[in-house]
């Protein structure tokens, strides 16, 4: 199917712990999207004749594996994903076929009519993620929106992300009656003080916040 910038593209995150991904190409822009993928936990496997030095040192680790080959038909067998970072429209249209016949989703770097899904540009602080895109049509824009954005976000977000999953933790296995009475009680420590007494410096723990919000209630 054809794809124009006008295409709507579904925003999701993806688990790719233990999954395996190809990637054909191994220059610099293959090891940085390797090195990504990588920290996400996927199985990458490189198609290459040559490698950044990059790759190399993740191969060395053992963190990828590599085929110090071009291209060829069969390469996606068994891959969930793929991503294909070479300058050969060649090389790219034949990727993007055995894509769409194997149902692999794929990403042709820099051409989005071959693109099954683009890259955003994303935030992190620990478990929070959030992620920036203009469909492909402005990918500087996305970046200029990143850096706006991460600006704004200090450390103490990870920390607090992090509790409110523990707090959730404890929720879900004292509280029971469901969603309408757990609901309430999430909502009510979002819209608390909680954020500013961290980024104060504040460290409570998550017991300490569930004796605040859920048995300070029932007293």
């Amino acid at each position: 199917m054809t794809r124009d910038y006008t295409k709507r593209y579904y925003p999701v995150f993806l688990d790719l712990v233990d999954r395996r991904v190809v990637v054909i190409g191994g220059g610099a822009v293959a090891a940085r999207k390797i090195a990504t993928l990588v920290d996400y936990g996927a199985r990458v496997r490189v198609v290459s004749p040559q490698l950044d030095e990059r790759l190399e040192a993740l191969v060395a680790a053992g963190d990828i594996e590599v085929v110090r080959r071009g291209y060829v038909r069969g390469d996606l067998a068994g891959a969930m994903l793929a991503v294909c970072a070479t300058d050969s429209s060649e090389i790219n249209r034949a990727v993007h076929a055995e894509a769409a016949e194997s149902g692999c989703v794929i990403n042709v770097v820099d051409v989005p009519e071959l693109c099954d899904f683009i890259v955003p540009s994303v935030i992190r602080r620990g478990q929070l993620q959030i992620a920036i895109s203009t469909g492909g049509a402005a990918p500087s824009v996305a970046k200029g929106l990143r850096r706006h954005v991460d600006s704004h976000l200090g450390d103490e977000w990870a920390d607090y992300i992090e509790l409110l999953g523990q707090v959730r933790v404890l929720i879900m296995e004292r509280v029971s009656g469901g969603e309408q009475v757990r609901k309430p009680i999430f909502e009510a420590i979002a819209d608390s003080d909680l954020l500013e007494r961290m980024r104060a410096g504040q460290r409570p723990s998550a017991e300490e916040i569930y004796a605040q919000f859920v048995d300070g209630e029932r007293q």
